[in-house]
């Protein structure tokens, strides 16, 4: 396989590993006003994550750089052309991670209140922005011939692209419930599987829109049959929460997520920066792409290195597996 080829479906299962395990750090997070109904709940909430945030929000780093070292062109234009939406996501994180770590320095409810808030919006912006930020990607963007971000920060607020931010939004919302509801024990578990179904009905009207216009507008035959597979497995995830198989439900919400990156992706392919005024303007891999020994190179890494990261996680995942209730934090406390 043509190493340009292979590299852009390795950053596509590097946006897929960080939108799946980041996906539901954000979900969880945004569940704090429904399902934290005092500062116990709460802590519940955050510490189902507390142990594997910085480490799957990691992800996204690694996805960058490697964007950076095969794509170098394409990441010139999307970090430049996007710097506002990003900047925003940015700084999302930094507060939401400085959260995590001081809502506990105090006992004051206000200052937990203020980082209570803090965590929530840290959680929503990014989730809304990247959602449309590639979906801006997908439909493409005004380049001019240097291959420049040529458009304004509201040409990126177009239906289709607020439709992506919507998706992604709701998509990680439900994925954080249902890990909440696979992590906890006692109310706040029944609480997530009702807020998981109730929530889940808008999600797969609103998915499914944004499926089936990608598909009709810009996809291919591949990207229909993922996005069917996507559409399937979001309903599947659904009906496995009503009958209490939570492991089943997350499970099936994890492969959505990952069929409908793939499904942008396979849209997407061969450009990676589509030009929408002249087509003659847009960034495909053969002409966005770094050397042949770069990217030989970074093949080598990664096929050292990705099993590492993997069996790490997968090792911390393991010993994290375990569910917590209020009891835990009271004693904790006490």
């Amino acid at each position: 396989m043509d190493l340009t080829i292979l590299w852009f479906w390795i950053i596509a299962v590097m946006f897929i590993g960080y939108f799946v395990l980041d996906g539901f750090d954000f979900g969880v997070g945004m569940s704090l006003p429904f399902l934290g109904k005092d500062d116990t709940d709460r802590r519940v909430l955050i510490n189902t994550i507390g142990p594997v945030w910085d480490l799957n929000e990691t992800w996204v780093i690694v996805a960058g750089a490697s964007l950076f070292a095969a794509f170098p062109e394409w990441y010139a234009t999307m970090f430049s052309g996007f710097y506002l939406p990003l900047l925003l996501i940015l700084l999302a994180l930094i507060l939401r991670g400085v959260s995590f770590e001081y809502r506990h320095q105090r006992p004051e409810s206000q200052w937990k209140k203020w980082f209570d808030g803090m965590i929530i919006v840290g959680s929503a912006v990014p989730a809304l922005l990247w959602g449309v930020a590639f979906a801006n990607v997908v439909r493409g963007v005004n380049l001019d011939a240097n291959h420049d971000y040529a458009g304004t920060i509201f040409d990126l607020l177009g239906p289709y692209a607020l439709l992506g931010g919507v998706t992604t939004l709701l998509l990680f919302f439900v994925h954080g419930v249902l890990f909440i509801s696979l992590k906890t024990e006692g109310d706040i578990r029944l609480w997530a599987r009702k807020l998981a179904m109730q929530s889940g009905i808008v999600t797969i009207v609103v998915a499914a829109t944004f499926l089936a216009w990608t598909t009709l507008a810009y996809g291919t035959s591949a990207s229909a049959l993922l996005a069917a597979a996507a559409a399937v497995a979001l309903i599947a995830s659904f009906v496995a929460n009503l009958r209490g198989a939570e492991r089943l439900a997350f499970g099936l919400m994890a492969a959505t997520i990952g069929l409908a990156v793939l499904t942008l992706f396979a849209s997407l392919f061969p450009d990676v920066m589509p030009a929408s005024n002249d087509p003659a303007n847009s960034l495909t891999i053969a002409n966005a792409s770094s050397s042949a020994y770069t990217l030989g190179v970074m093949s080598w890494t990664a096929l050292i290195g990705m099993p590492v990261i993997l069996l790490y996680q997968g090792w911390t995942y393991w010993v994290f597996r375990k569910r917590i209730g209020r009891v835990h934090i009271e004693v904790a406390v006490h």
